[in-house]
């Protein structure tokens, strides 16, 4: 594979930081703070997006930040992993922002300059993970992230906020640390190296009880991916505002979990060696668990986003389950659907949020009747409740079909029994907020000239945008496949 030198991956990181200088030094100017996060977010998305050329050329693109000491490099390389990932992150950290204005604005919320800064770290922390050449970079990236999340979990500063958020850099931090960071360790000991490979650089390097163990430490090292049981801090950051949900369960913090996961699985160990040591199955089990057991807990959450809560961690599992498969149906579906529950789940959350804005309602059994009377929100979040139960045009349905594909593939029926199993949870949990918006009366009827009751057009025009997307990407899923595909390529050797 060719490689290309280019300081692109650097101006991307480069562009976020800058926005978050100006973003504070523009404090007392709203108008211009939230201008420099727009723009911040434009230009990044331009920067990563003139990368893609290159990358469906075959080649990746490469950038060295610094070498910190003999075999820890800080370094970026673009592949077609990272730039899905990235490109992802990039346009929805835009659609946030716009939908944020709308959102902190409507409810006048303190500390603002706080927020868009904190937003702009995790965007320049994700995008640094994406393009990570190795596992030190990537542990790194990674960690900025957790950190500057935490003022966001905790933005409320209630004490149901301060604990939520405790509990998330709990979790998040001391689980990267207590095993993440040993099995980064325990790799270099016997790979010699922490770059990644299409391959895998463990393969022969070490006993295959330590490749277990390390195997087993990389997995509870990796809470952001949310598989049970290191999953508790997901539905207790719901404490944040609506738009940092979105940020958490869409756009960066869950992606960023399955993203390493997906990394350590195809580039540390690789396809062969977890094949041959049966670790790809019991990563299966797991992941087969959490889906089907995080299903079961969302059918019973009243509250909106405790319920979208429990679904981000079922569907953060067919991510998992599917890299786990070990086939090529399997890991093009985990690699698309990274892109496809980012659309999906962002509309849902920030359908929520308009909810709250325009009804302050935030149960599930308040809803009877307000699609009447939000019907953009609720339109919106009806295509985005379809992508996760896998319905055409919905493109979840694309990823998903990959999927089963993966299964036959692996002749695994019992996972085709889970997969069924959780897309009638999914109807279940979904489909009975559908219909009661639209076809129940509600409690509280509107005068005459006052049915349509919406959220800022700041607020529904970002969530139609990306309900939009969640159809867009059904029609044009052989783009999104191409990219997965030279992923799955160069990790299978092209079989």
């Amino acid at each position: 594979m060719e490689v290309y030198a280019s300081l692109k991956p650097l101006y991307a990181l480069l562009v976020s930081l800058s926005a978050v200088i100006l973003i504070g030094v523009s404090r007392k100017r709203p108008n211009l703070r939230e201008t420099w996060t727009l723009l911040a977010a434009l230009l990044k998305l331009a920067i990563v997006a003139s990368m893609l050329p290159l990358i469906l050329e075959g080649k990746v693109v490469e950038c060295l930040l610094a070498t910190v000491a003999p075999g820890l490099e800080l370094r970026l390389k673009v592949d077609s992993l990272g730039l899905l990932f990235a490109t992802t992150a990039s346009f929805l950290w835009l659609i946030t922002s716009v939908y944020s204005i709308g959102y902190m604005r409507a409810l006048e919320e303190h500390a603002q300059t706080r927020y868009y800064m904190c937003f702009a770290v995790a965007l320049f922390s994700a995008t640094g993970l994406a393009f990570a050449a190795n596992l030190f970079t990537l542990f790194v990236f990674y960690e900025v992230l957790t950190l500057s999340t935490y003022p966001l979990v905790a933005h409320k500063q209630t004490p149901d906020a301060l604990k939520g958020a405790r509990r998330y850099l709990t979790f998040l931090l001391g689980t990267s640390i207590l095993f993440q960071l040993p099995a980064i360790i325990m790799t270099y000991f016997y790979a010699g190296t922490l770059d990644f490979s299409s391959g895998g650089i463990l393969a022969g390097k070490a006993p295959d009880a330590i490749i277990t163990v390390m195997f087993i430490l990389f997995i509870a090292g990796t809470a952001k991916a949310a598989i049970m049981p290191l999953h508790s801090w997901l539905p207790a950051a719901m404490v944040a505002p609506t738009p940092v949900s979105a940020l958490l369960h869409a756009v960066a913090v869950v992606k960023a979990g399955v993203f390493t996961v997906t990394r350590v699985v195809l580039y540390v160990f690789g396809i062969d060696l977890l094949a041959g040591l049966g670790l790809g199955v019991v990563l299966a089990c797991l992941a087969s668990f959490t889906i089907i057991t995080a299903s079961i807990i969302a059918l019973r959450q009243d509250n909106l986003k405790a319920r979208l809560a429990y679904s981000t961690i079922s569907q953060l599992s067919y991510i998992i389950l599917a890299v786990a498969l070990l086939t090529p149906s399997g890991i093009t579906s985990g690699i698309m659907h990274i892109t496809i529950h980012a659309f999906g789940k962002i509309t849902l959350f920030f359908a929520a949020g308009a909810i709250y804005v325009a009804a302050h309602k935030t149960q599930v059994s308040e809803l009877d009747g307000i699609g009447r009377r939000m019907p953009f929100t609720m339109g919106a979040f009806t295509v985005g409740a379809l992508s996760m139960i896998a319905v055409p045009p919905a493109a979840g349905f694309v990823s998903k079909w990959y999927l089963l594909l993966g299964a036959v593939e692996a002749h695994q029926i019992l996972v085709i029994i889970v997969i069924i199993t959780s897309t009638l949870l999914n109807a279940g949990y979904y489909l009975p907020i559908v219909c009661a918006a639209f076809f129940k009366e509600g409690r509280e009827v509107p005068c005459r000239g006052d049915r349509l009751r919406e959220a800022p057009a700041t607020m529904v025009a970002p969530l139609v945008i990306t309900a939009s997307g969640v159809l867009l990407l059904f029609f044009t899923s052989n783009y999104l496949f191409n990219m997965a595909s030279i992923v799955t390529a160069s990790v299978t050797g092209g079989n």
